[in-house]
Parts: structure tokens; C-alpha cells; sequence
């Protein structure tokens, strides 16, 4: 049989506290590098606490983009985890909702505050 095949979701957040610039638009810019590193250290510590922790394999934050209000900033990012067969399925709702809980009700994210109805996981 084969082994565990690599999946991805997406996750989906906008920060309150963190202005958009166009630098962080840019990728491989010093804005974006540093911003990228810290946020997928945030979101890998998230997720490997959580029921997919097991099988979580990384997240590559793929873009910044401009919140609904000119300081906020929009964080989109692929993650991948193992599927194999102890995980019946990716479980999106038990994921949104662990990550929900571990945010604070989407208003935290170490010292990044969230926008409260931003968070989105899609399978």
C-alpha cells in the first residue's frame, strides 16, 4: 500500500497591528522575509499543538495583502500535513476551531492582534 500522501489547506488571517506597506507586497523583499519567518513560526506552533499536529508537516506564508483598513495586513498561507491512515480526514471545522480557541477567540497571535472574524481554513 502506499505511504502517507502530502496534503495542503490553506489558512487565512488579518492582523490589526501590523500596517501594511508595499514592501511587504513584495516577496524576497527584507519586510517580507523577516514578516515570513515570524509568521510561519507562529502559525507551525499553532498547528503543531492541534489535532493535525502529528502529521503537520510545515506552512509557507504565500503572500501579504492589504487589510480592510490601511493598518491592517492579511496573512495568506498553504500548510501541508501527512494524510495517512490514522488521520480519518482532515477535519477543517476541528481545525478552525482549535486554532479559535488557541488565538483567544481570533483576537491573538503572540503579539500580533487578529481581526476577530478573519480567521479561514479551507481544506
Amino acid at each position: 500500500s502506499p505511504g502517507p500522501v502530502k496534503e495542503q489547506f490553506t489558512l487565512n488571517f488579518t492582523i490589526t497591528n501590523l500596517r501594511f506597506t508595499t514592501d511587504l507586497e513584495t516577496p524576497n523583499s527584507a519586510k517580507f522575509n523577516s514578516t515570513e519567518k515570524i509568521m510561519q513560526h507562529y502559525i507551525a506552533s499553532l498547528l503543531q499543538k492541534s489535532s493535525i499536529g502529528p502529521y503537520f508537516t510545515g506552512c509557507k506564508v504565500i503572500g501579504f495583502r492589504s487589510g480592510r483598513n490601511r493598518d491592517d495586513t492579511g496573512v495568506d498561507a498553504v500548510c501541508s500535513y501527512k494524510n495517512n491512515v490514522s488521520l480519518a480526514r482532515f477535519d477543517r471545522e476541528k481545525v478552525y476551531h482549535e486554532l479559535s480557541v488557541m488565538t483567544n477567540g481570533v483576537t491573538k497571535l503572540g503579539h500580533y492582534s487578529l481581526e476577530k472574524n478573519s480567521l479561514y481554513v479551507d481544506g
